[in-house]
């Protein structure tokens, strides 16, 4: 399938690759295809995704507090912790990353999630069923969007955006790209 990738498409595969690797997942999932989809350069999903407000770094902030359950710092203060002391305390004590329970950071081949190997595949269909040759950054959004379960998804619904309105935007123009 990889081979029907555009050279955007599989940046978008790296960047997603890097995004979990940086937040030390040991699998690439919706939520980090939906991060490599806001950092590629250009796309009509990148386009659309931003013309809606989502950003990537509030969305990988989202990932964070979902996926790890992150320390909330604000939160904490109003117990009276600070948690910048807690964490020097800490690592002068047990070492750098002491308080970072994701473990140490992913080397090697990181696989996709059952739901991340749907959205490719879902992606595929969506270039069929447009009749595209090629599969391109906004048919891995049409895929992420027809998967609809995946934490990707969540994200994009919690910020409010309309899916429908999301999908027809992407469709209009990775159709008008490809004429």
């Amino acid at each position: 399938m990889f081979e029907r990738f555009t050279t955007q498409a599989r940046q978008v595969v790296v960047l997603a690759q890097e995004e979990a690797r940086q937040l030390r997942h040991g699998w690439i999932g919706t939520e980090h295809l939906l991060l490599g989809l806001l950092g590629e350069d250009g796309g009509a999903a990148r386009q659309a995704l931003r013309e809606r407000g989502l950003q990537a770094a509030t969305v990988r902030q989202r990932v964070i507090a979902l996926v790890d359950g992150g320390l909330d710092p604000q939160a904490l203060a109003t117990l009276g912790i600070d948690l910048d002391q807690v964490r020097e305390a800490t690592e002068a004590a047990f070492g750098p990353g002491a308080l970072d329970a994701r473990g140490p950071l992913p080397t090697g081949h990181i696989p996709f999630s059952k739901r991340a190997k749907k959205v490719l595949e879902l992606a595929l269909r969506e270039a069929v069923r447009l009749k595209h040759n090629d599969i391109g950054p906004g048919h891995l959004l049409l895929g992420l969007l027809r998967e609809g379960s995946g934490l990707a998804a969540r994200i994009i619904a919690e910020a409010g955006i309309d899916q429908d309105d999301l999908r027809a935007e992407v469709t209009r123009l990775i159709t008008t790209q490809a004429a």
